[in-house]
Parts: structure tokens; sequence; C-alpha cells
């Protein structure tokens, strides 16, 4: 028996939707030599995560055996599976595999964070295949809702194994590869030891649409507005961008492009290839001389991103545009949950400006780019795998997904972060749990989920903060009154007094009959300091708040 063995390990995205990174590995139980698929990221949120800018998946377990690691490969371009490619780029020390357009995007990250362009190899689609280790990988186009989105076909000495990466079964994306049952059926004729596979959509219980569908009801649309029409969706689904620019110029509209991400990803496209005839568009500086009724934006921000376009032009102006009453605003897009308050945000700012807003809740609008559960269930058919284990979900997602795996005679095994399956032979099993979680970018340092950064941010959100500072001489006695400084904290508390008085005085109480060995020991001194402030608080506002207590020692 050979006492060598074939791994599979998620560290982020399964058992959440975001920071997706996978590893595969191959050889002796901790000698592994490893691969990664995706590195991706999350984004914050001000109850969760107050200030961060970004969140990874922990990569400690990999950065610790970064000698072991062959490559890391990308299936495509969105941020929650590419975002963290520079980031962790001197962590892992590993070449960066990707097909054209999402090299595009990965070398442009890297250049932002001064890593070489030959950090990043463009490997071609099936069947170009990339040797690493014990490892041959090849990218079998999928379509998703940017192009080039890849599907990972992973041979090791244990058989075939198929990374799903994001998809959806569509026959005309418009932009981008189809998908190609025969191809599929092709590279798995021969037998495929596991699928790994996307469940986001696991509930939506009817076949997805495609891409082309929608182009005549968006064009009915805007034919049909009176006044200026904006429309948002996703920057990297340039397909989309182009049936919305393409409704524009069939209803005599000039386009405007607005927004970073929108102009980058179009670019994108433009460079590698993947687009060849989008709509000429106008400048945004140039759009101020043609009549409203004949303008089309094209802007970010469909998730109610505060700094985005939508967000800027509901607020009032951008980049010299504004919305006026009888304008018409479009969401080509879903809200992913919890953006919603920030796109309900937008919505109520238009409608106090006058303009009409339509989404996605009539289905005219948008197609998902992921497979709802007959997808599923077909991709699987056709690829016939000994094993399902699904990821991109949430558990509940992950774990119906098993569930209609083994209603169809598939074996299904549910693999959140951290648990480590061995899928040597005919039965897989959990090898082991390895410990994940959260990196914060915050700013431009890297923060454990651990550290209590993010922790003291949110209770200071929550209770507001006290500094207290008191001086003390040289043969430690108090040398005036201590003072405080409030920051989110009422004014006044019950006793009418102002709270920074109330407080002060019962400080100066305190330390006025503290005894010698007290006013000696700065622990004893400052846990009696911090006492008495958050039971003042407590008496007057009925909040304990962050303490910080500074003991200046004369000597």
């Amino acid at each position: 028996m050979s006492n060598e063995r074939l791994i599979y390990l998620p560290l982020g995205g399964a058992g959440e939707i975001g920071m997706n990174a996978y590893v595969y590995g191959y050889g002796r139980p901790g000698k592994e030599r490893l691969i990664v698929v995706d590195i991706g990221v999350a984004f914050p949120d001000m109850d969760t995560s107050p200030g961060v800018d970004l969140i990874l998946a922990d990569i400690s377990w990999l950065v610790e055996r970064r000698d072991q690691i062959e490559a890391v490969f990308i299936t495509h371009a969105h941020e929650d599976h590419i975002g963290a490619v520079a980031h962790t780029y001197v962590q892992l020390k590993a070449p960066v595999f990707a097909r054209t357009f999402t090299a595009n995007i990965a070398r442009r990250k890297m250049e932002e964070h001064g890593h070489p362009d030959d950090a990043v190899t463009v490997v071609s689609a099936w069947p170009e295949k990339v040797t690493a280790g014990p490892f041959t990988v090849g990218f079998l186009p999928m379509s998703h809702s940017i192009p080039e989105s890849s599907s990972m076909v992973i041979d090791s000495p244990e058989g075939r194994v198929i990374h799903s990466g994001d998809f959806k079964l569509d026959e005309t994306p418009l932009v981008g590869e189809p998908f190609d049952p025969d191809l599929w059926a092709e590279v798995s004729k021969d037998g495929v030891k596991a699928l790994i596979c996307d469940s986001t959509n696991v509930f939506s219980p009817n076949p997805g649409r495609s891409e082309a569908t929608l182009g005549p009801d968006i064009t009915n649309l805007v034919q049909g507005a009176k006044g200026m029409v904006v429309a948002t969706t996703f920057a990297s689904n340039v397909a989309r961008v182009k049936t919305l620019a393409e409704a524009g110029v069939r209803a005599g509209r000039s386009i405007v492009l607005m927004g970073r991400a929108m102009k980058r990803m179009i670019e994108a496209a433009v460079e590698t290839g993947v687009l060849t005839d989008f709509p000429s568009t106008v400048p945004p500086e140039d759009a101020k001389s043609i009549p409203r009724e004949n303008l089309m934006l094209l802007v970010t921000g469909s998730q109610g991103e505060r700094r985005a376009a939508s967000a800027q032009l509901a607020r009032g102006k951008y980049q010299g545009m504004e919305m006026k009453e009888g304008d018409l605003f479009l969401f080509s897009s879903k809200t992913i949950p919890g953006n919603e308050k920030g796109v309900i945000r937008i919505i109520n700012a238009f409608s106090e400006q006058g303009v009409d807003v339509v989404d996605d809740s009539t289905g005219l609008y948008h197609v998902s780019g992921h497979a709802n559960r007959p997808d599923l269930e077909r991709l699987t058919a056709i690829v016939k795998p000994q094993v399902l284990i699904p990821m991109h979900g949430e558990h509940r997602h992950l774990r119906e997904h098993v569930k209609i795996a083994k209603g169809n005679g598939v074996t299904g095994v549910l693999a959140v972060n951290g648990m480590m399956v061995d899928l040597s032979g005919n039965q897989p099993t959990i090898a082991d749990y390895i410990e994940t979680g959260r990196t914060y970018i915050d700013g431009t340092v890297q923060i454990g989920a651990m550290d209590g950064v993010v922790r003291d941010r949110i209770r200071m959100a929550l209770n507001g903060h006290v500094v207290v500072t008191v001086i003390l001489d040289d043969e430690d006695e108090p040398l005036g009154e201590p003072w405080c400084e409030l920051k989110g904290l009422p004014e006044t508390g019950t006793s009418r007094a102002a709270l920074v008085d109330v407080m002060e005085a019962d400080l100066g109480q305190w330390l006025a009959r503290a005894g010698a060995k007290t006013l000696r020991d700065d622990d004893k001194l400052h846990d009696g300091l911090k006492k008495v402030v958050r039971q003042t608080a407590l008496e007057e506002i009925g909040r304990k708040p962050e303490v910080t207590i500074v003991v200046s020692r004369l000597s």
C-alpha cells in the first residue's frame, strides 16, 4: 500500500461566500507537494470589521509550508478569487498561473504592490497543461459572469480531480467561452475521482438563464426612457456591460463609462482580446454638452459602495453629471446578502430626486453567474465523479449540495474551512483539522483576527472611550487633580452636571483615599481608576466605556 496521499484543504470559501483559498497536496503525510487554487478576499462592513480595507483567509498553515508549494492557480478575476494574490505573494513565494484576461488583472495588482511582471505566467485554455511537482493542471473553459473563467483539471498519481471554480452552464454567454458539454464529457470519460463544486445557487430550483436572454428587455426599457439613463452592474461582468452599452446605442444614446473599476475591466477585456466590438464611448467631460435624453451612463456601485459612482450620483454630482427628475436608474445586478442597506440608501436618495429606479425584482434585467440546482445536477451527471465536495457556499449551501449528490447516487463530503480531506483510495476520509480564520488588511499592514485591533474598535464604537491622565510627583503623591478626555459619550448624565466634571470629581476623591501602596503600584492604580470611570459612567449614562489610563511619574 502506498504511503502517499492526495489531499484537499479549503482555507477560505467553504462555509462562507468570499475569500476563496483551496489547497491540494500529494505526497507522504506532512511532506506533500502543494498547489493553491485561488487566493481571494472578502469585503468588510462597519458592524463586524470597522476601518478594515479587506479580509483575507488566514494562510498561516501555507506560510509554514511555503517550501512545499509548487504554484498558485487562479480560476478567474473576481476579487473573491484573485484579490489577495498580491498581498500574499511575498509570503508564499510561489509562481502564479492564470489565463490571459485573469493574468492581466493579476499583473496590475502585482505592479501596484511592487512585485515583478514575471510573477504571473499566462496559460492557454485546455488542453495546455502546467506541470507543478506531482500535479499537472489544465484550465478548462467554463462560462461565468466574467471572461475566461476556468475550472481546474488537476491530475495526480491518485487520479483526476476537477475544481469547478465559479460557473454557470451558459451556451450563449455573449463574451467569453460558452459551456461545452461535449468537451466536459471528453475530459471526464476516463474517470474523475472528485468534483469540487460551486454551491452558491443550490437552493434555486429552476435552470439558470443565459446572458443572451437579457438584451431585448434591457433595450425596451432604455428605449422607453424619457430622460437620462444610468445603469449599474458588476464592472467585471463584461458581457453585461456590453449588453447595456449596445441597448443604449440601439436607443440612440451616447455611452459614458464612469467609475475606475468599470474603465479598468473594459480596458483589460479589450487589451486581452476577449472584447472586440464594444461600442464607442464618450468621456464624462464631453457628455455635459449632449442632451440628457441622448445619454446612457454605465457606472460602478451595484452593491451600494459608498465611494462608487452610483452612490456619488445619489448624493449629488459625480464628474460633472447629476441625476434629475424623470431620469431612469437601472440596477442590472443582484444585491449580495449583507449589502441591502447600502443599496436601499441609494434607491431612496434617487427617489427623493424624482429618479425612477428599476431593480431585478422582475427578473428581466439580470441573470446569475452561478449554476442553479438543475445545472449542478447536470454537471455532476456529465462528470460522473466518485466523490462530490461542495465549496463556494455557506454551510447551508454545502449541506444541501451533499444531500443532492447522495440523492443522485454520488458520495458527498461536507468539508468546511480547515477540514483536510484525504482523497486517496476509493473512500474519502477527514484526515485532519487545521485552524483557520481571517487576516485583515488594515491600511498598509496585515493583522490577525485574534490580534484584538478590530475588537477594540468595535468596543470603542459601541461604548465610547475615556482617557484618564494622572501625574504623581517624585514622592508618589498626586500632583493636582486627574483629568479626563471623553470620546463618543454624552456631555451630561442623570445628575445634569457635565459628565467629565463628575468623572474627574469621583477620580479625585478615589485618588485622595488611595494608600501609599496603591500609589506606588501602577497596576493597582490603573485598575482602581478604571473601575471608578466605568462605575461613574454606568450611574450617569447607563454605559461602561473603554478606558485608557495614563500615569506620569516625575522623578
